[in-house]
């Protein structure tokens, strides 16, 4: 079988190099879409909805899409949760489909590592899904010796593949007699139960004394076949890495898991795509002052360039104590190699055998985001694509939270698990298509408010008409699916339904009250003239400068203000979760004529997201009851919702936010009593 799956006609050429070329290869390689930023791709999509995001692509300070692992909260709770990851290698399957099999399951598995899991390796699920040009010369031979892998090798690790995909037709043919073959291979999908999640490791460096331990998964020397460094040569070479020992593989990640759930990780990388090289790179550039300092041991036989561009499975880690990890691998019979310490030079700086190199942390960023900048020039144009590719290193995420503020609930009157009444009534304002109800309604019932959900069709029936609740929430999400516009149709059924109209107008009309929108709500809130009806001509929300949605973890100021839920953080700076398509602020004039109770920390794209004038990302009505805002800063609740949280706060179970809710809780209270 091994015979017939490489018979296809095509003989791959051994890799050959230059060593002088170092760092010429290494920006080629940097560019590849494979190991390029992907930041074009990640900015576009909602990483936040739910409120249970735990782990998303983006880490440190200034919020690169470098996560391996993926991971969702169970509930709003507890400390469990999902981690999810993948894998694959198609072009080292192209010169082995057996090891490809193998580093495809790896890939998956050094992904998923970072998470501490409840059961460990064994608690482990994959799932393959063949993408292969199956009935070709060879290719059926090669599927069965890839697929034939891939049972083994998870036999041998002890875990289970109980669903896939096959899609075997992965052929394109042409009028004109050619015929491209897609490169066979598998995607792995690998999934598991994580516990204290808040422990998950991250890519980002600490800026602390430490130090830096390089652990082997493979077994294996060091090839380049299918790798990234042999295609910039043009290449596919015939030798690829692969895992040669199952149960060594085992120790290793079950060691790794050992050292996370003891707090021994600062920040974690696997090695794949770009190999060493660009896992060390990768680990410094989410933060602006870091560097490496780093000694290889020798390894037979193997040039530098081996060394810093295999793409055999293995990972890095940064650890508080060198010695007690060490000590921790040693028991699991895993050889960890001490490569070198963390430095304030913005450099790595390698050595190895006799050769010395250095390589420019900075610049090579800006070569690695490259890929991403022109990509993004075709989704949100020259201007904002070159704003962003000159502005997303300057803009780190700072913070300066309340005075008083402990970061724990204890600190507010609130019962985690409480099941009676309070007597203080809000509501869940939600139409077609929204999804920002379940974690609004949580926040909510955690700050002590009881929380009903009223649907548009209750309005507009008559089955609620808003008499007994004091505070509303218009959620975010697509409401109509945004077919009309953002919150259009929406508000369309607020005018012209008189049931519903009608109620809304009470309800604002009491002096009771308090409402928050929030993104699509914000949306909604702007187009009805909620916030300003003094106004005749009412602000409006408009599409994003950028022309296309925004997912991001931004910084935003709150001024002293009057609103009665961001009064308590008045001076503060924070992080919060934005997601939105339409979020720009149409505020012609000048900023005094309005509210502004919370700004974007940046005025340049990105960090005004949305291109809203005066960076404005809340408005409040003149006497503080009604608020607008267009971050969500409902799903940036708790610690483990930022992707960036202070260091020196690991005790913190509740993030500032908290206070908005508390607020508004302790006002309708007081406003009970006086009535």
């Amino acid at each position: 079988a091994h015979e017939l799956a490489n018979d296809i006609g095509v003989p791959f050429d051994d890799i050959t190099y230059k060593k002088e070329n170092l760092h010429q290869y290494l920006e080629q390689v940097l560019q590849l879409e494979a190991v390029a930023c992907k930041d074009w791709l990640t900015n576009k999509v909602d990483r936040s909805v739910t409120g249970k995001v735990a782990k998303q692509q983006t880490c440190g300070s200034i919020q690169l899409p470098l996560n391996d692992v993926a991971v969702m909260m169970l509930d709003y709770t507890s400390q469990k949760g999902i981690a999810t990851s993948v894998g694959h290698a198609p072009i080292a399957a192209l010169a082995d489909p057996e090891a490809g099999s193998r580093l495809a399951i790896a890939e998956a598995l050094t992904n998923l590592v970072w998470a501490p899991l409840t059961h460990g390796l064994g608690g482990v699920s994959l799932s393959a899904n063949w993408m292969w040009p199956a009935k070709n010369k060879g290719e059926n031979a090669r599927l069965y010796t890839a697929v034939k892998a891939v049972s083994e090798f998870a036999i041998e690790l002890g875990i289970n593949i109980p669903t896939g995909k096959d899609s075997l037709s992965m052929t394109q043919k042409y009028p004109n007699g050619d015929v491209v073959y897609s490169p066979g291979t598998v995607i792995i999908s690998a999934v598991a139960e994580a516990e204290q999640v808040a422990r998950t490791i991250s890519p980002d460096l600490q800026p602390v004394n430490s130090s830096i331990i390089y652990v082997d998964f493979s077994s294996d020397s060091n090839k380049l076949a299918g790798s990234s460094f042999a295609q910039v040569v043009n290449k596919i070479g015939n030798e690829s890495p692969t895992v040669k020992d199952s149960e060594y593989f085992k120790n290793a990640f079950t060691a790794i898991q050992q050292l996370i759930k003891a707090d021994h990780i600062l920040a974690g990388h696997d090695i794949s795509a770009g190999g060493m090289i660009t896992t060390l790179l990768e680990m410094c550039f989410p933060n602006n002052d870091i560097g490496l300092k780093i000694d290889l041991p020798e390894a037979d036989g193997s040039s530098i360039i081996d060394v810093l561009f295999t793409e055999k499975p293995g990972v890095i880690i940064q650890v508080k104590d060198k010695e007690d990890a060490l000590e921790i691998l040693s028991q699991h019979g895993v050889n960890g190699q001490l490569l070198g310490e963390v430095s304030d030079k913005r450099s790595i700086d390698v050595s190895y055998n006799q050769d010395s190199f250095s390589f420019d942390i900075d610049h090579l960023r800006d070569v690695w985001f490259k890929t991403s900048y022109l990509l993004d020039r075709k989704q949100s144009g020259e201007t904002l694509a070159k704003d962003r590719f000159d502005n997303y290193k300057k803009q780190p995420l700072t913070y300066s939270f309340p005075s008083g503020f402990t970061g724990q609930l204890s600190q507010y009157d609130v019962d985690l698990h409480r099941k009676s009444t309070t007597g203080i009534k809000a509501a869940i304002i939600r139409e077609k298509g929204v999804n920002g109800d379940r974690e609004m309604a949580w926040v909510m019932h955690l700050a002590g408010f009881d929380v009903k959900d009223v649907h548009m069709t209750d309005l507009i029936s008559g089955r609620e008409d808003l008499s007994d609740i004091n505070f509303i929430v218009f959620v975010g999400g697509f409401s109509n699916s945004d077919v009309l516009g953002s919150a259009k149709g929406w508000a369309g059924a607020f005018l012209y339904n008189e049931k519903a109209k009608q109620a809304l107008e009470n309800f604002y009309k009491r002096t009771d009250t308090l409402s928050l929108g929030v993104c699509n709500g914000c949306q909604l809130m702007m187009e009805l003239g909620l916030i300003f009806p003094e106004m005749e001509h009412h602000p409006k929300m408009h599409h994003n400068a950028s022309g296309k949605f925004e997912s991001a973890f931004v910084n935003v100021d709150i001024p002293e203000n009057n609103s009665i839920m961001l009064s308590s953080l008045g001076g503060a700076k924070l992080g919060v979760w934005l997601a939105h398509g339409e979020g720009r602020f149409d505020l012609p004039g000048s900023e005094a004529q309005f509210n502004i109770v919370s700004k974007y920390a940046y005025s340049a794209y990105p960090g005004n997201p949305n291109g809203s004038d005066h960076d404005t990302a809340a408005v409040c009505s003149k006497d503080g009851r009604h608020l607008a805002m267009m971050p969500h800063l409902e799903r940036s609740l708790y610690p483990w919702n930022w992707p960036n949280y202070p260091s020196d706060r690991e005790e913190d179970n509740v993030t500032p936010w908290i206070e908005a809710f508390t607020n508004a809780k302790e006002w309708i209270a007081k406003k009970k009593v006086a009535l």
